[in-house]
């Protein structure tokens, strides 16, 4: 009983040795083509899942870039809000210089507006290539977005006004450069 098929079907007559070995042979190349179509396809889709991979890390990539754009818009709005509510548009006669960058600039301003200034009770601010006169705290509320808008704001610490060796002379406020 342990004969195959094959062999029965040779020693009953029903099939030659021809027939035998042709079937073997297509037994052995359809095997042959599974194995090989199995490693095709199995290629196939690795190269699938790194190509959906790729195109994910890619959507995310321009979906955390269009979020920081958006978010960076949100923040210029946010400023230029800030700006408009608070900004002090009274002016006066004195010339307040103030450094923006390598440049010196000057901005109009009235006597208590100069000395506010200097206390550091106002602040200034460039948005768009013009400058605004604002309270401390709108400079503050501005630098926590977005430091490099806020072009002068005076702070003296009281560790600075203790440790002054110059503390006893009065710096006129009214100099001209």
């Amino acid at each position: 009983m342990g004969k195959s098929l094959q062999d029965q079907l040779l020693k009953a007559g029903l099939a030659n040795k021809k027939q035998a070995v042709k079937a073997k042979k297509a037994k052995n190349s359809k095997e042959k083509l599974k194995r090989s179509g199995k490693e095709v396809e199995d290629e196939i889709t690795a190269a699938a899942a790194r190509a959906s991979a790729e195109k994910l890390a890619k959507d995310r990539e321009l979906n955390s870039r269009k979020n920081q754009q958006a978010e960076q818009v949100a923040i210029q709005a946010q400023i230029a809000q800030l700006i408009d509510m608070n900004a002090i548009t009274e002016r006066g006669e004195i010339d307040y210089s103030f450094p923006d960058g390598k440049l010196i600039k000057t901005l109009s301003v009235n006597e208590r507006q100069q000395q506010a200034l200097v206390n550091g009770a106002l602040a200034i601010v460039k948005l768009n290539d013009s400058y605004s006169l604002v309270p401390r705290m709108t400079a503050e509320k501005i630098s926590e977005r977005n430091d490099s808008v806020v072009i002068l704001c005076n702070v003296e610490s009281a560790e600075q006004q203790q440790d002054d060796e110059y503390a006893e002379f009065k710096v006129p406020d009214d100099l001209m450069w």
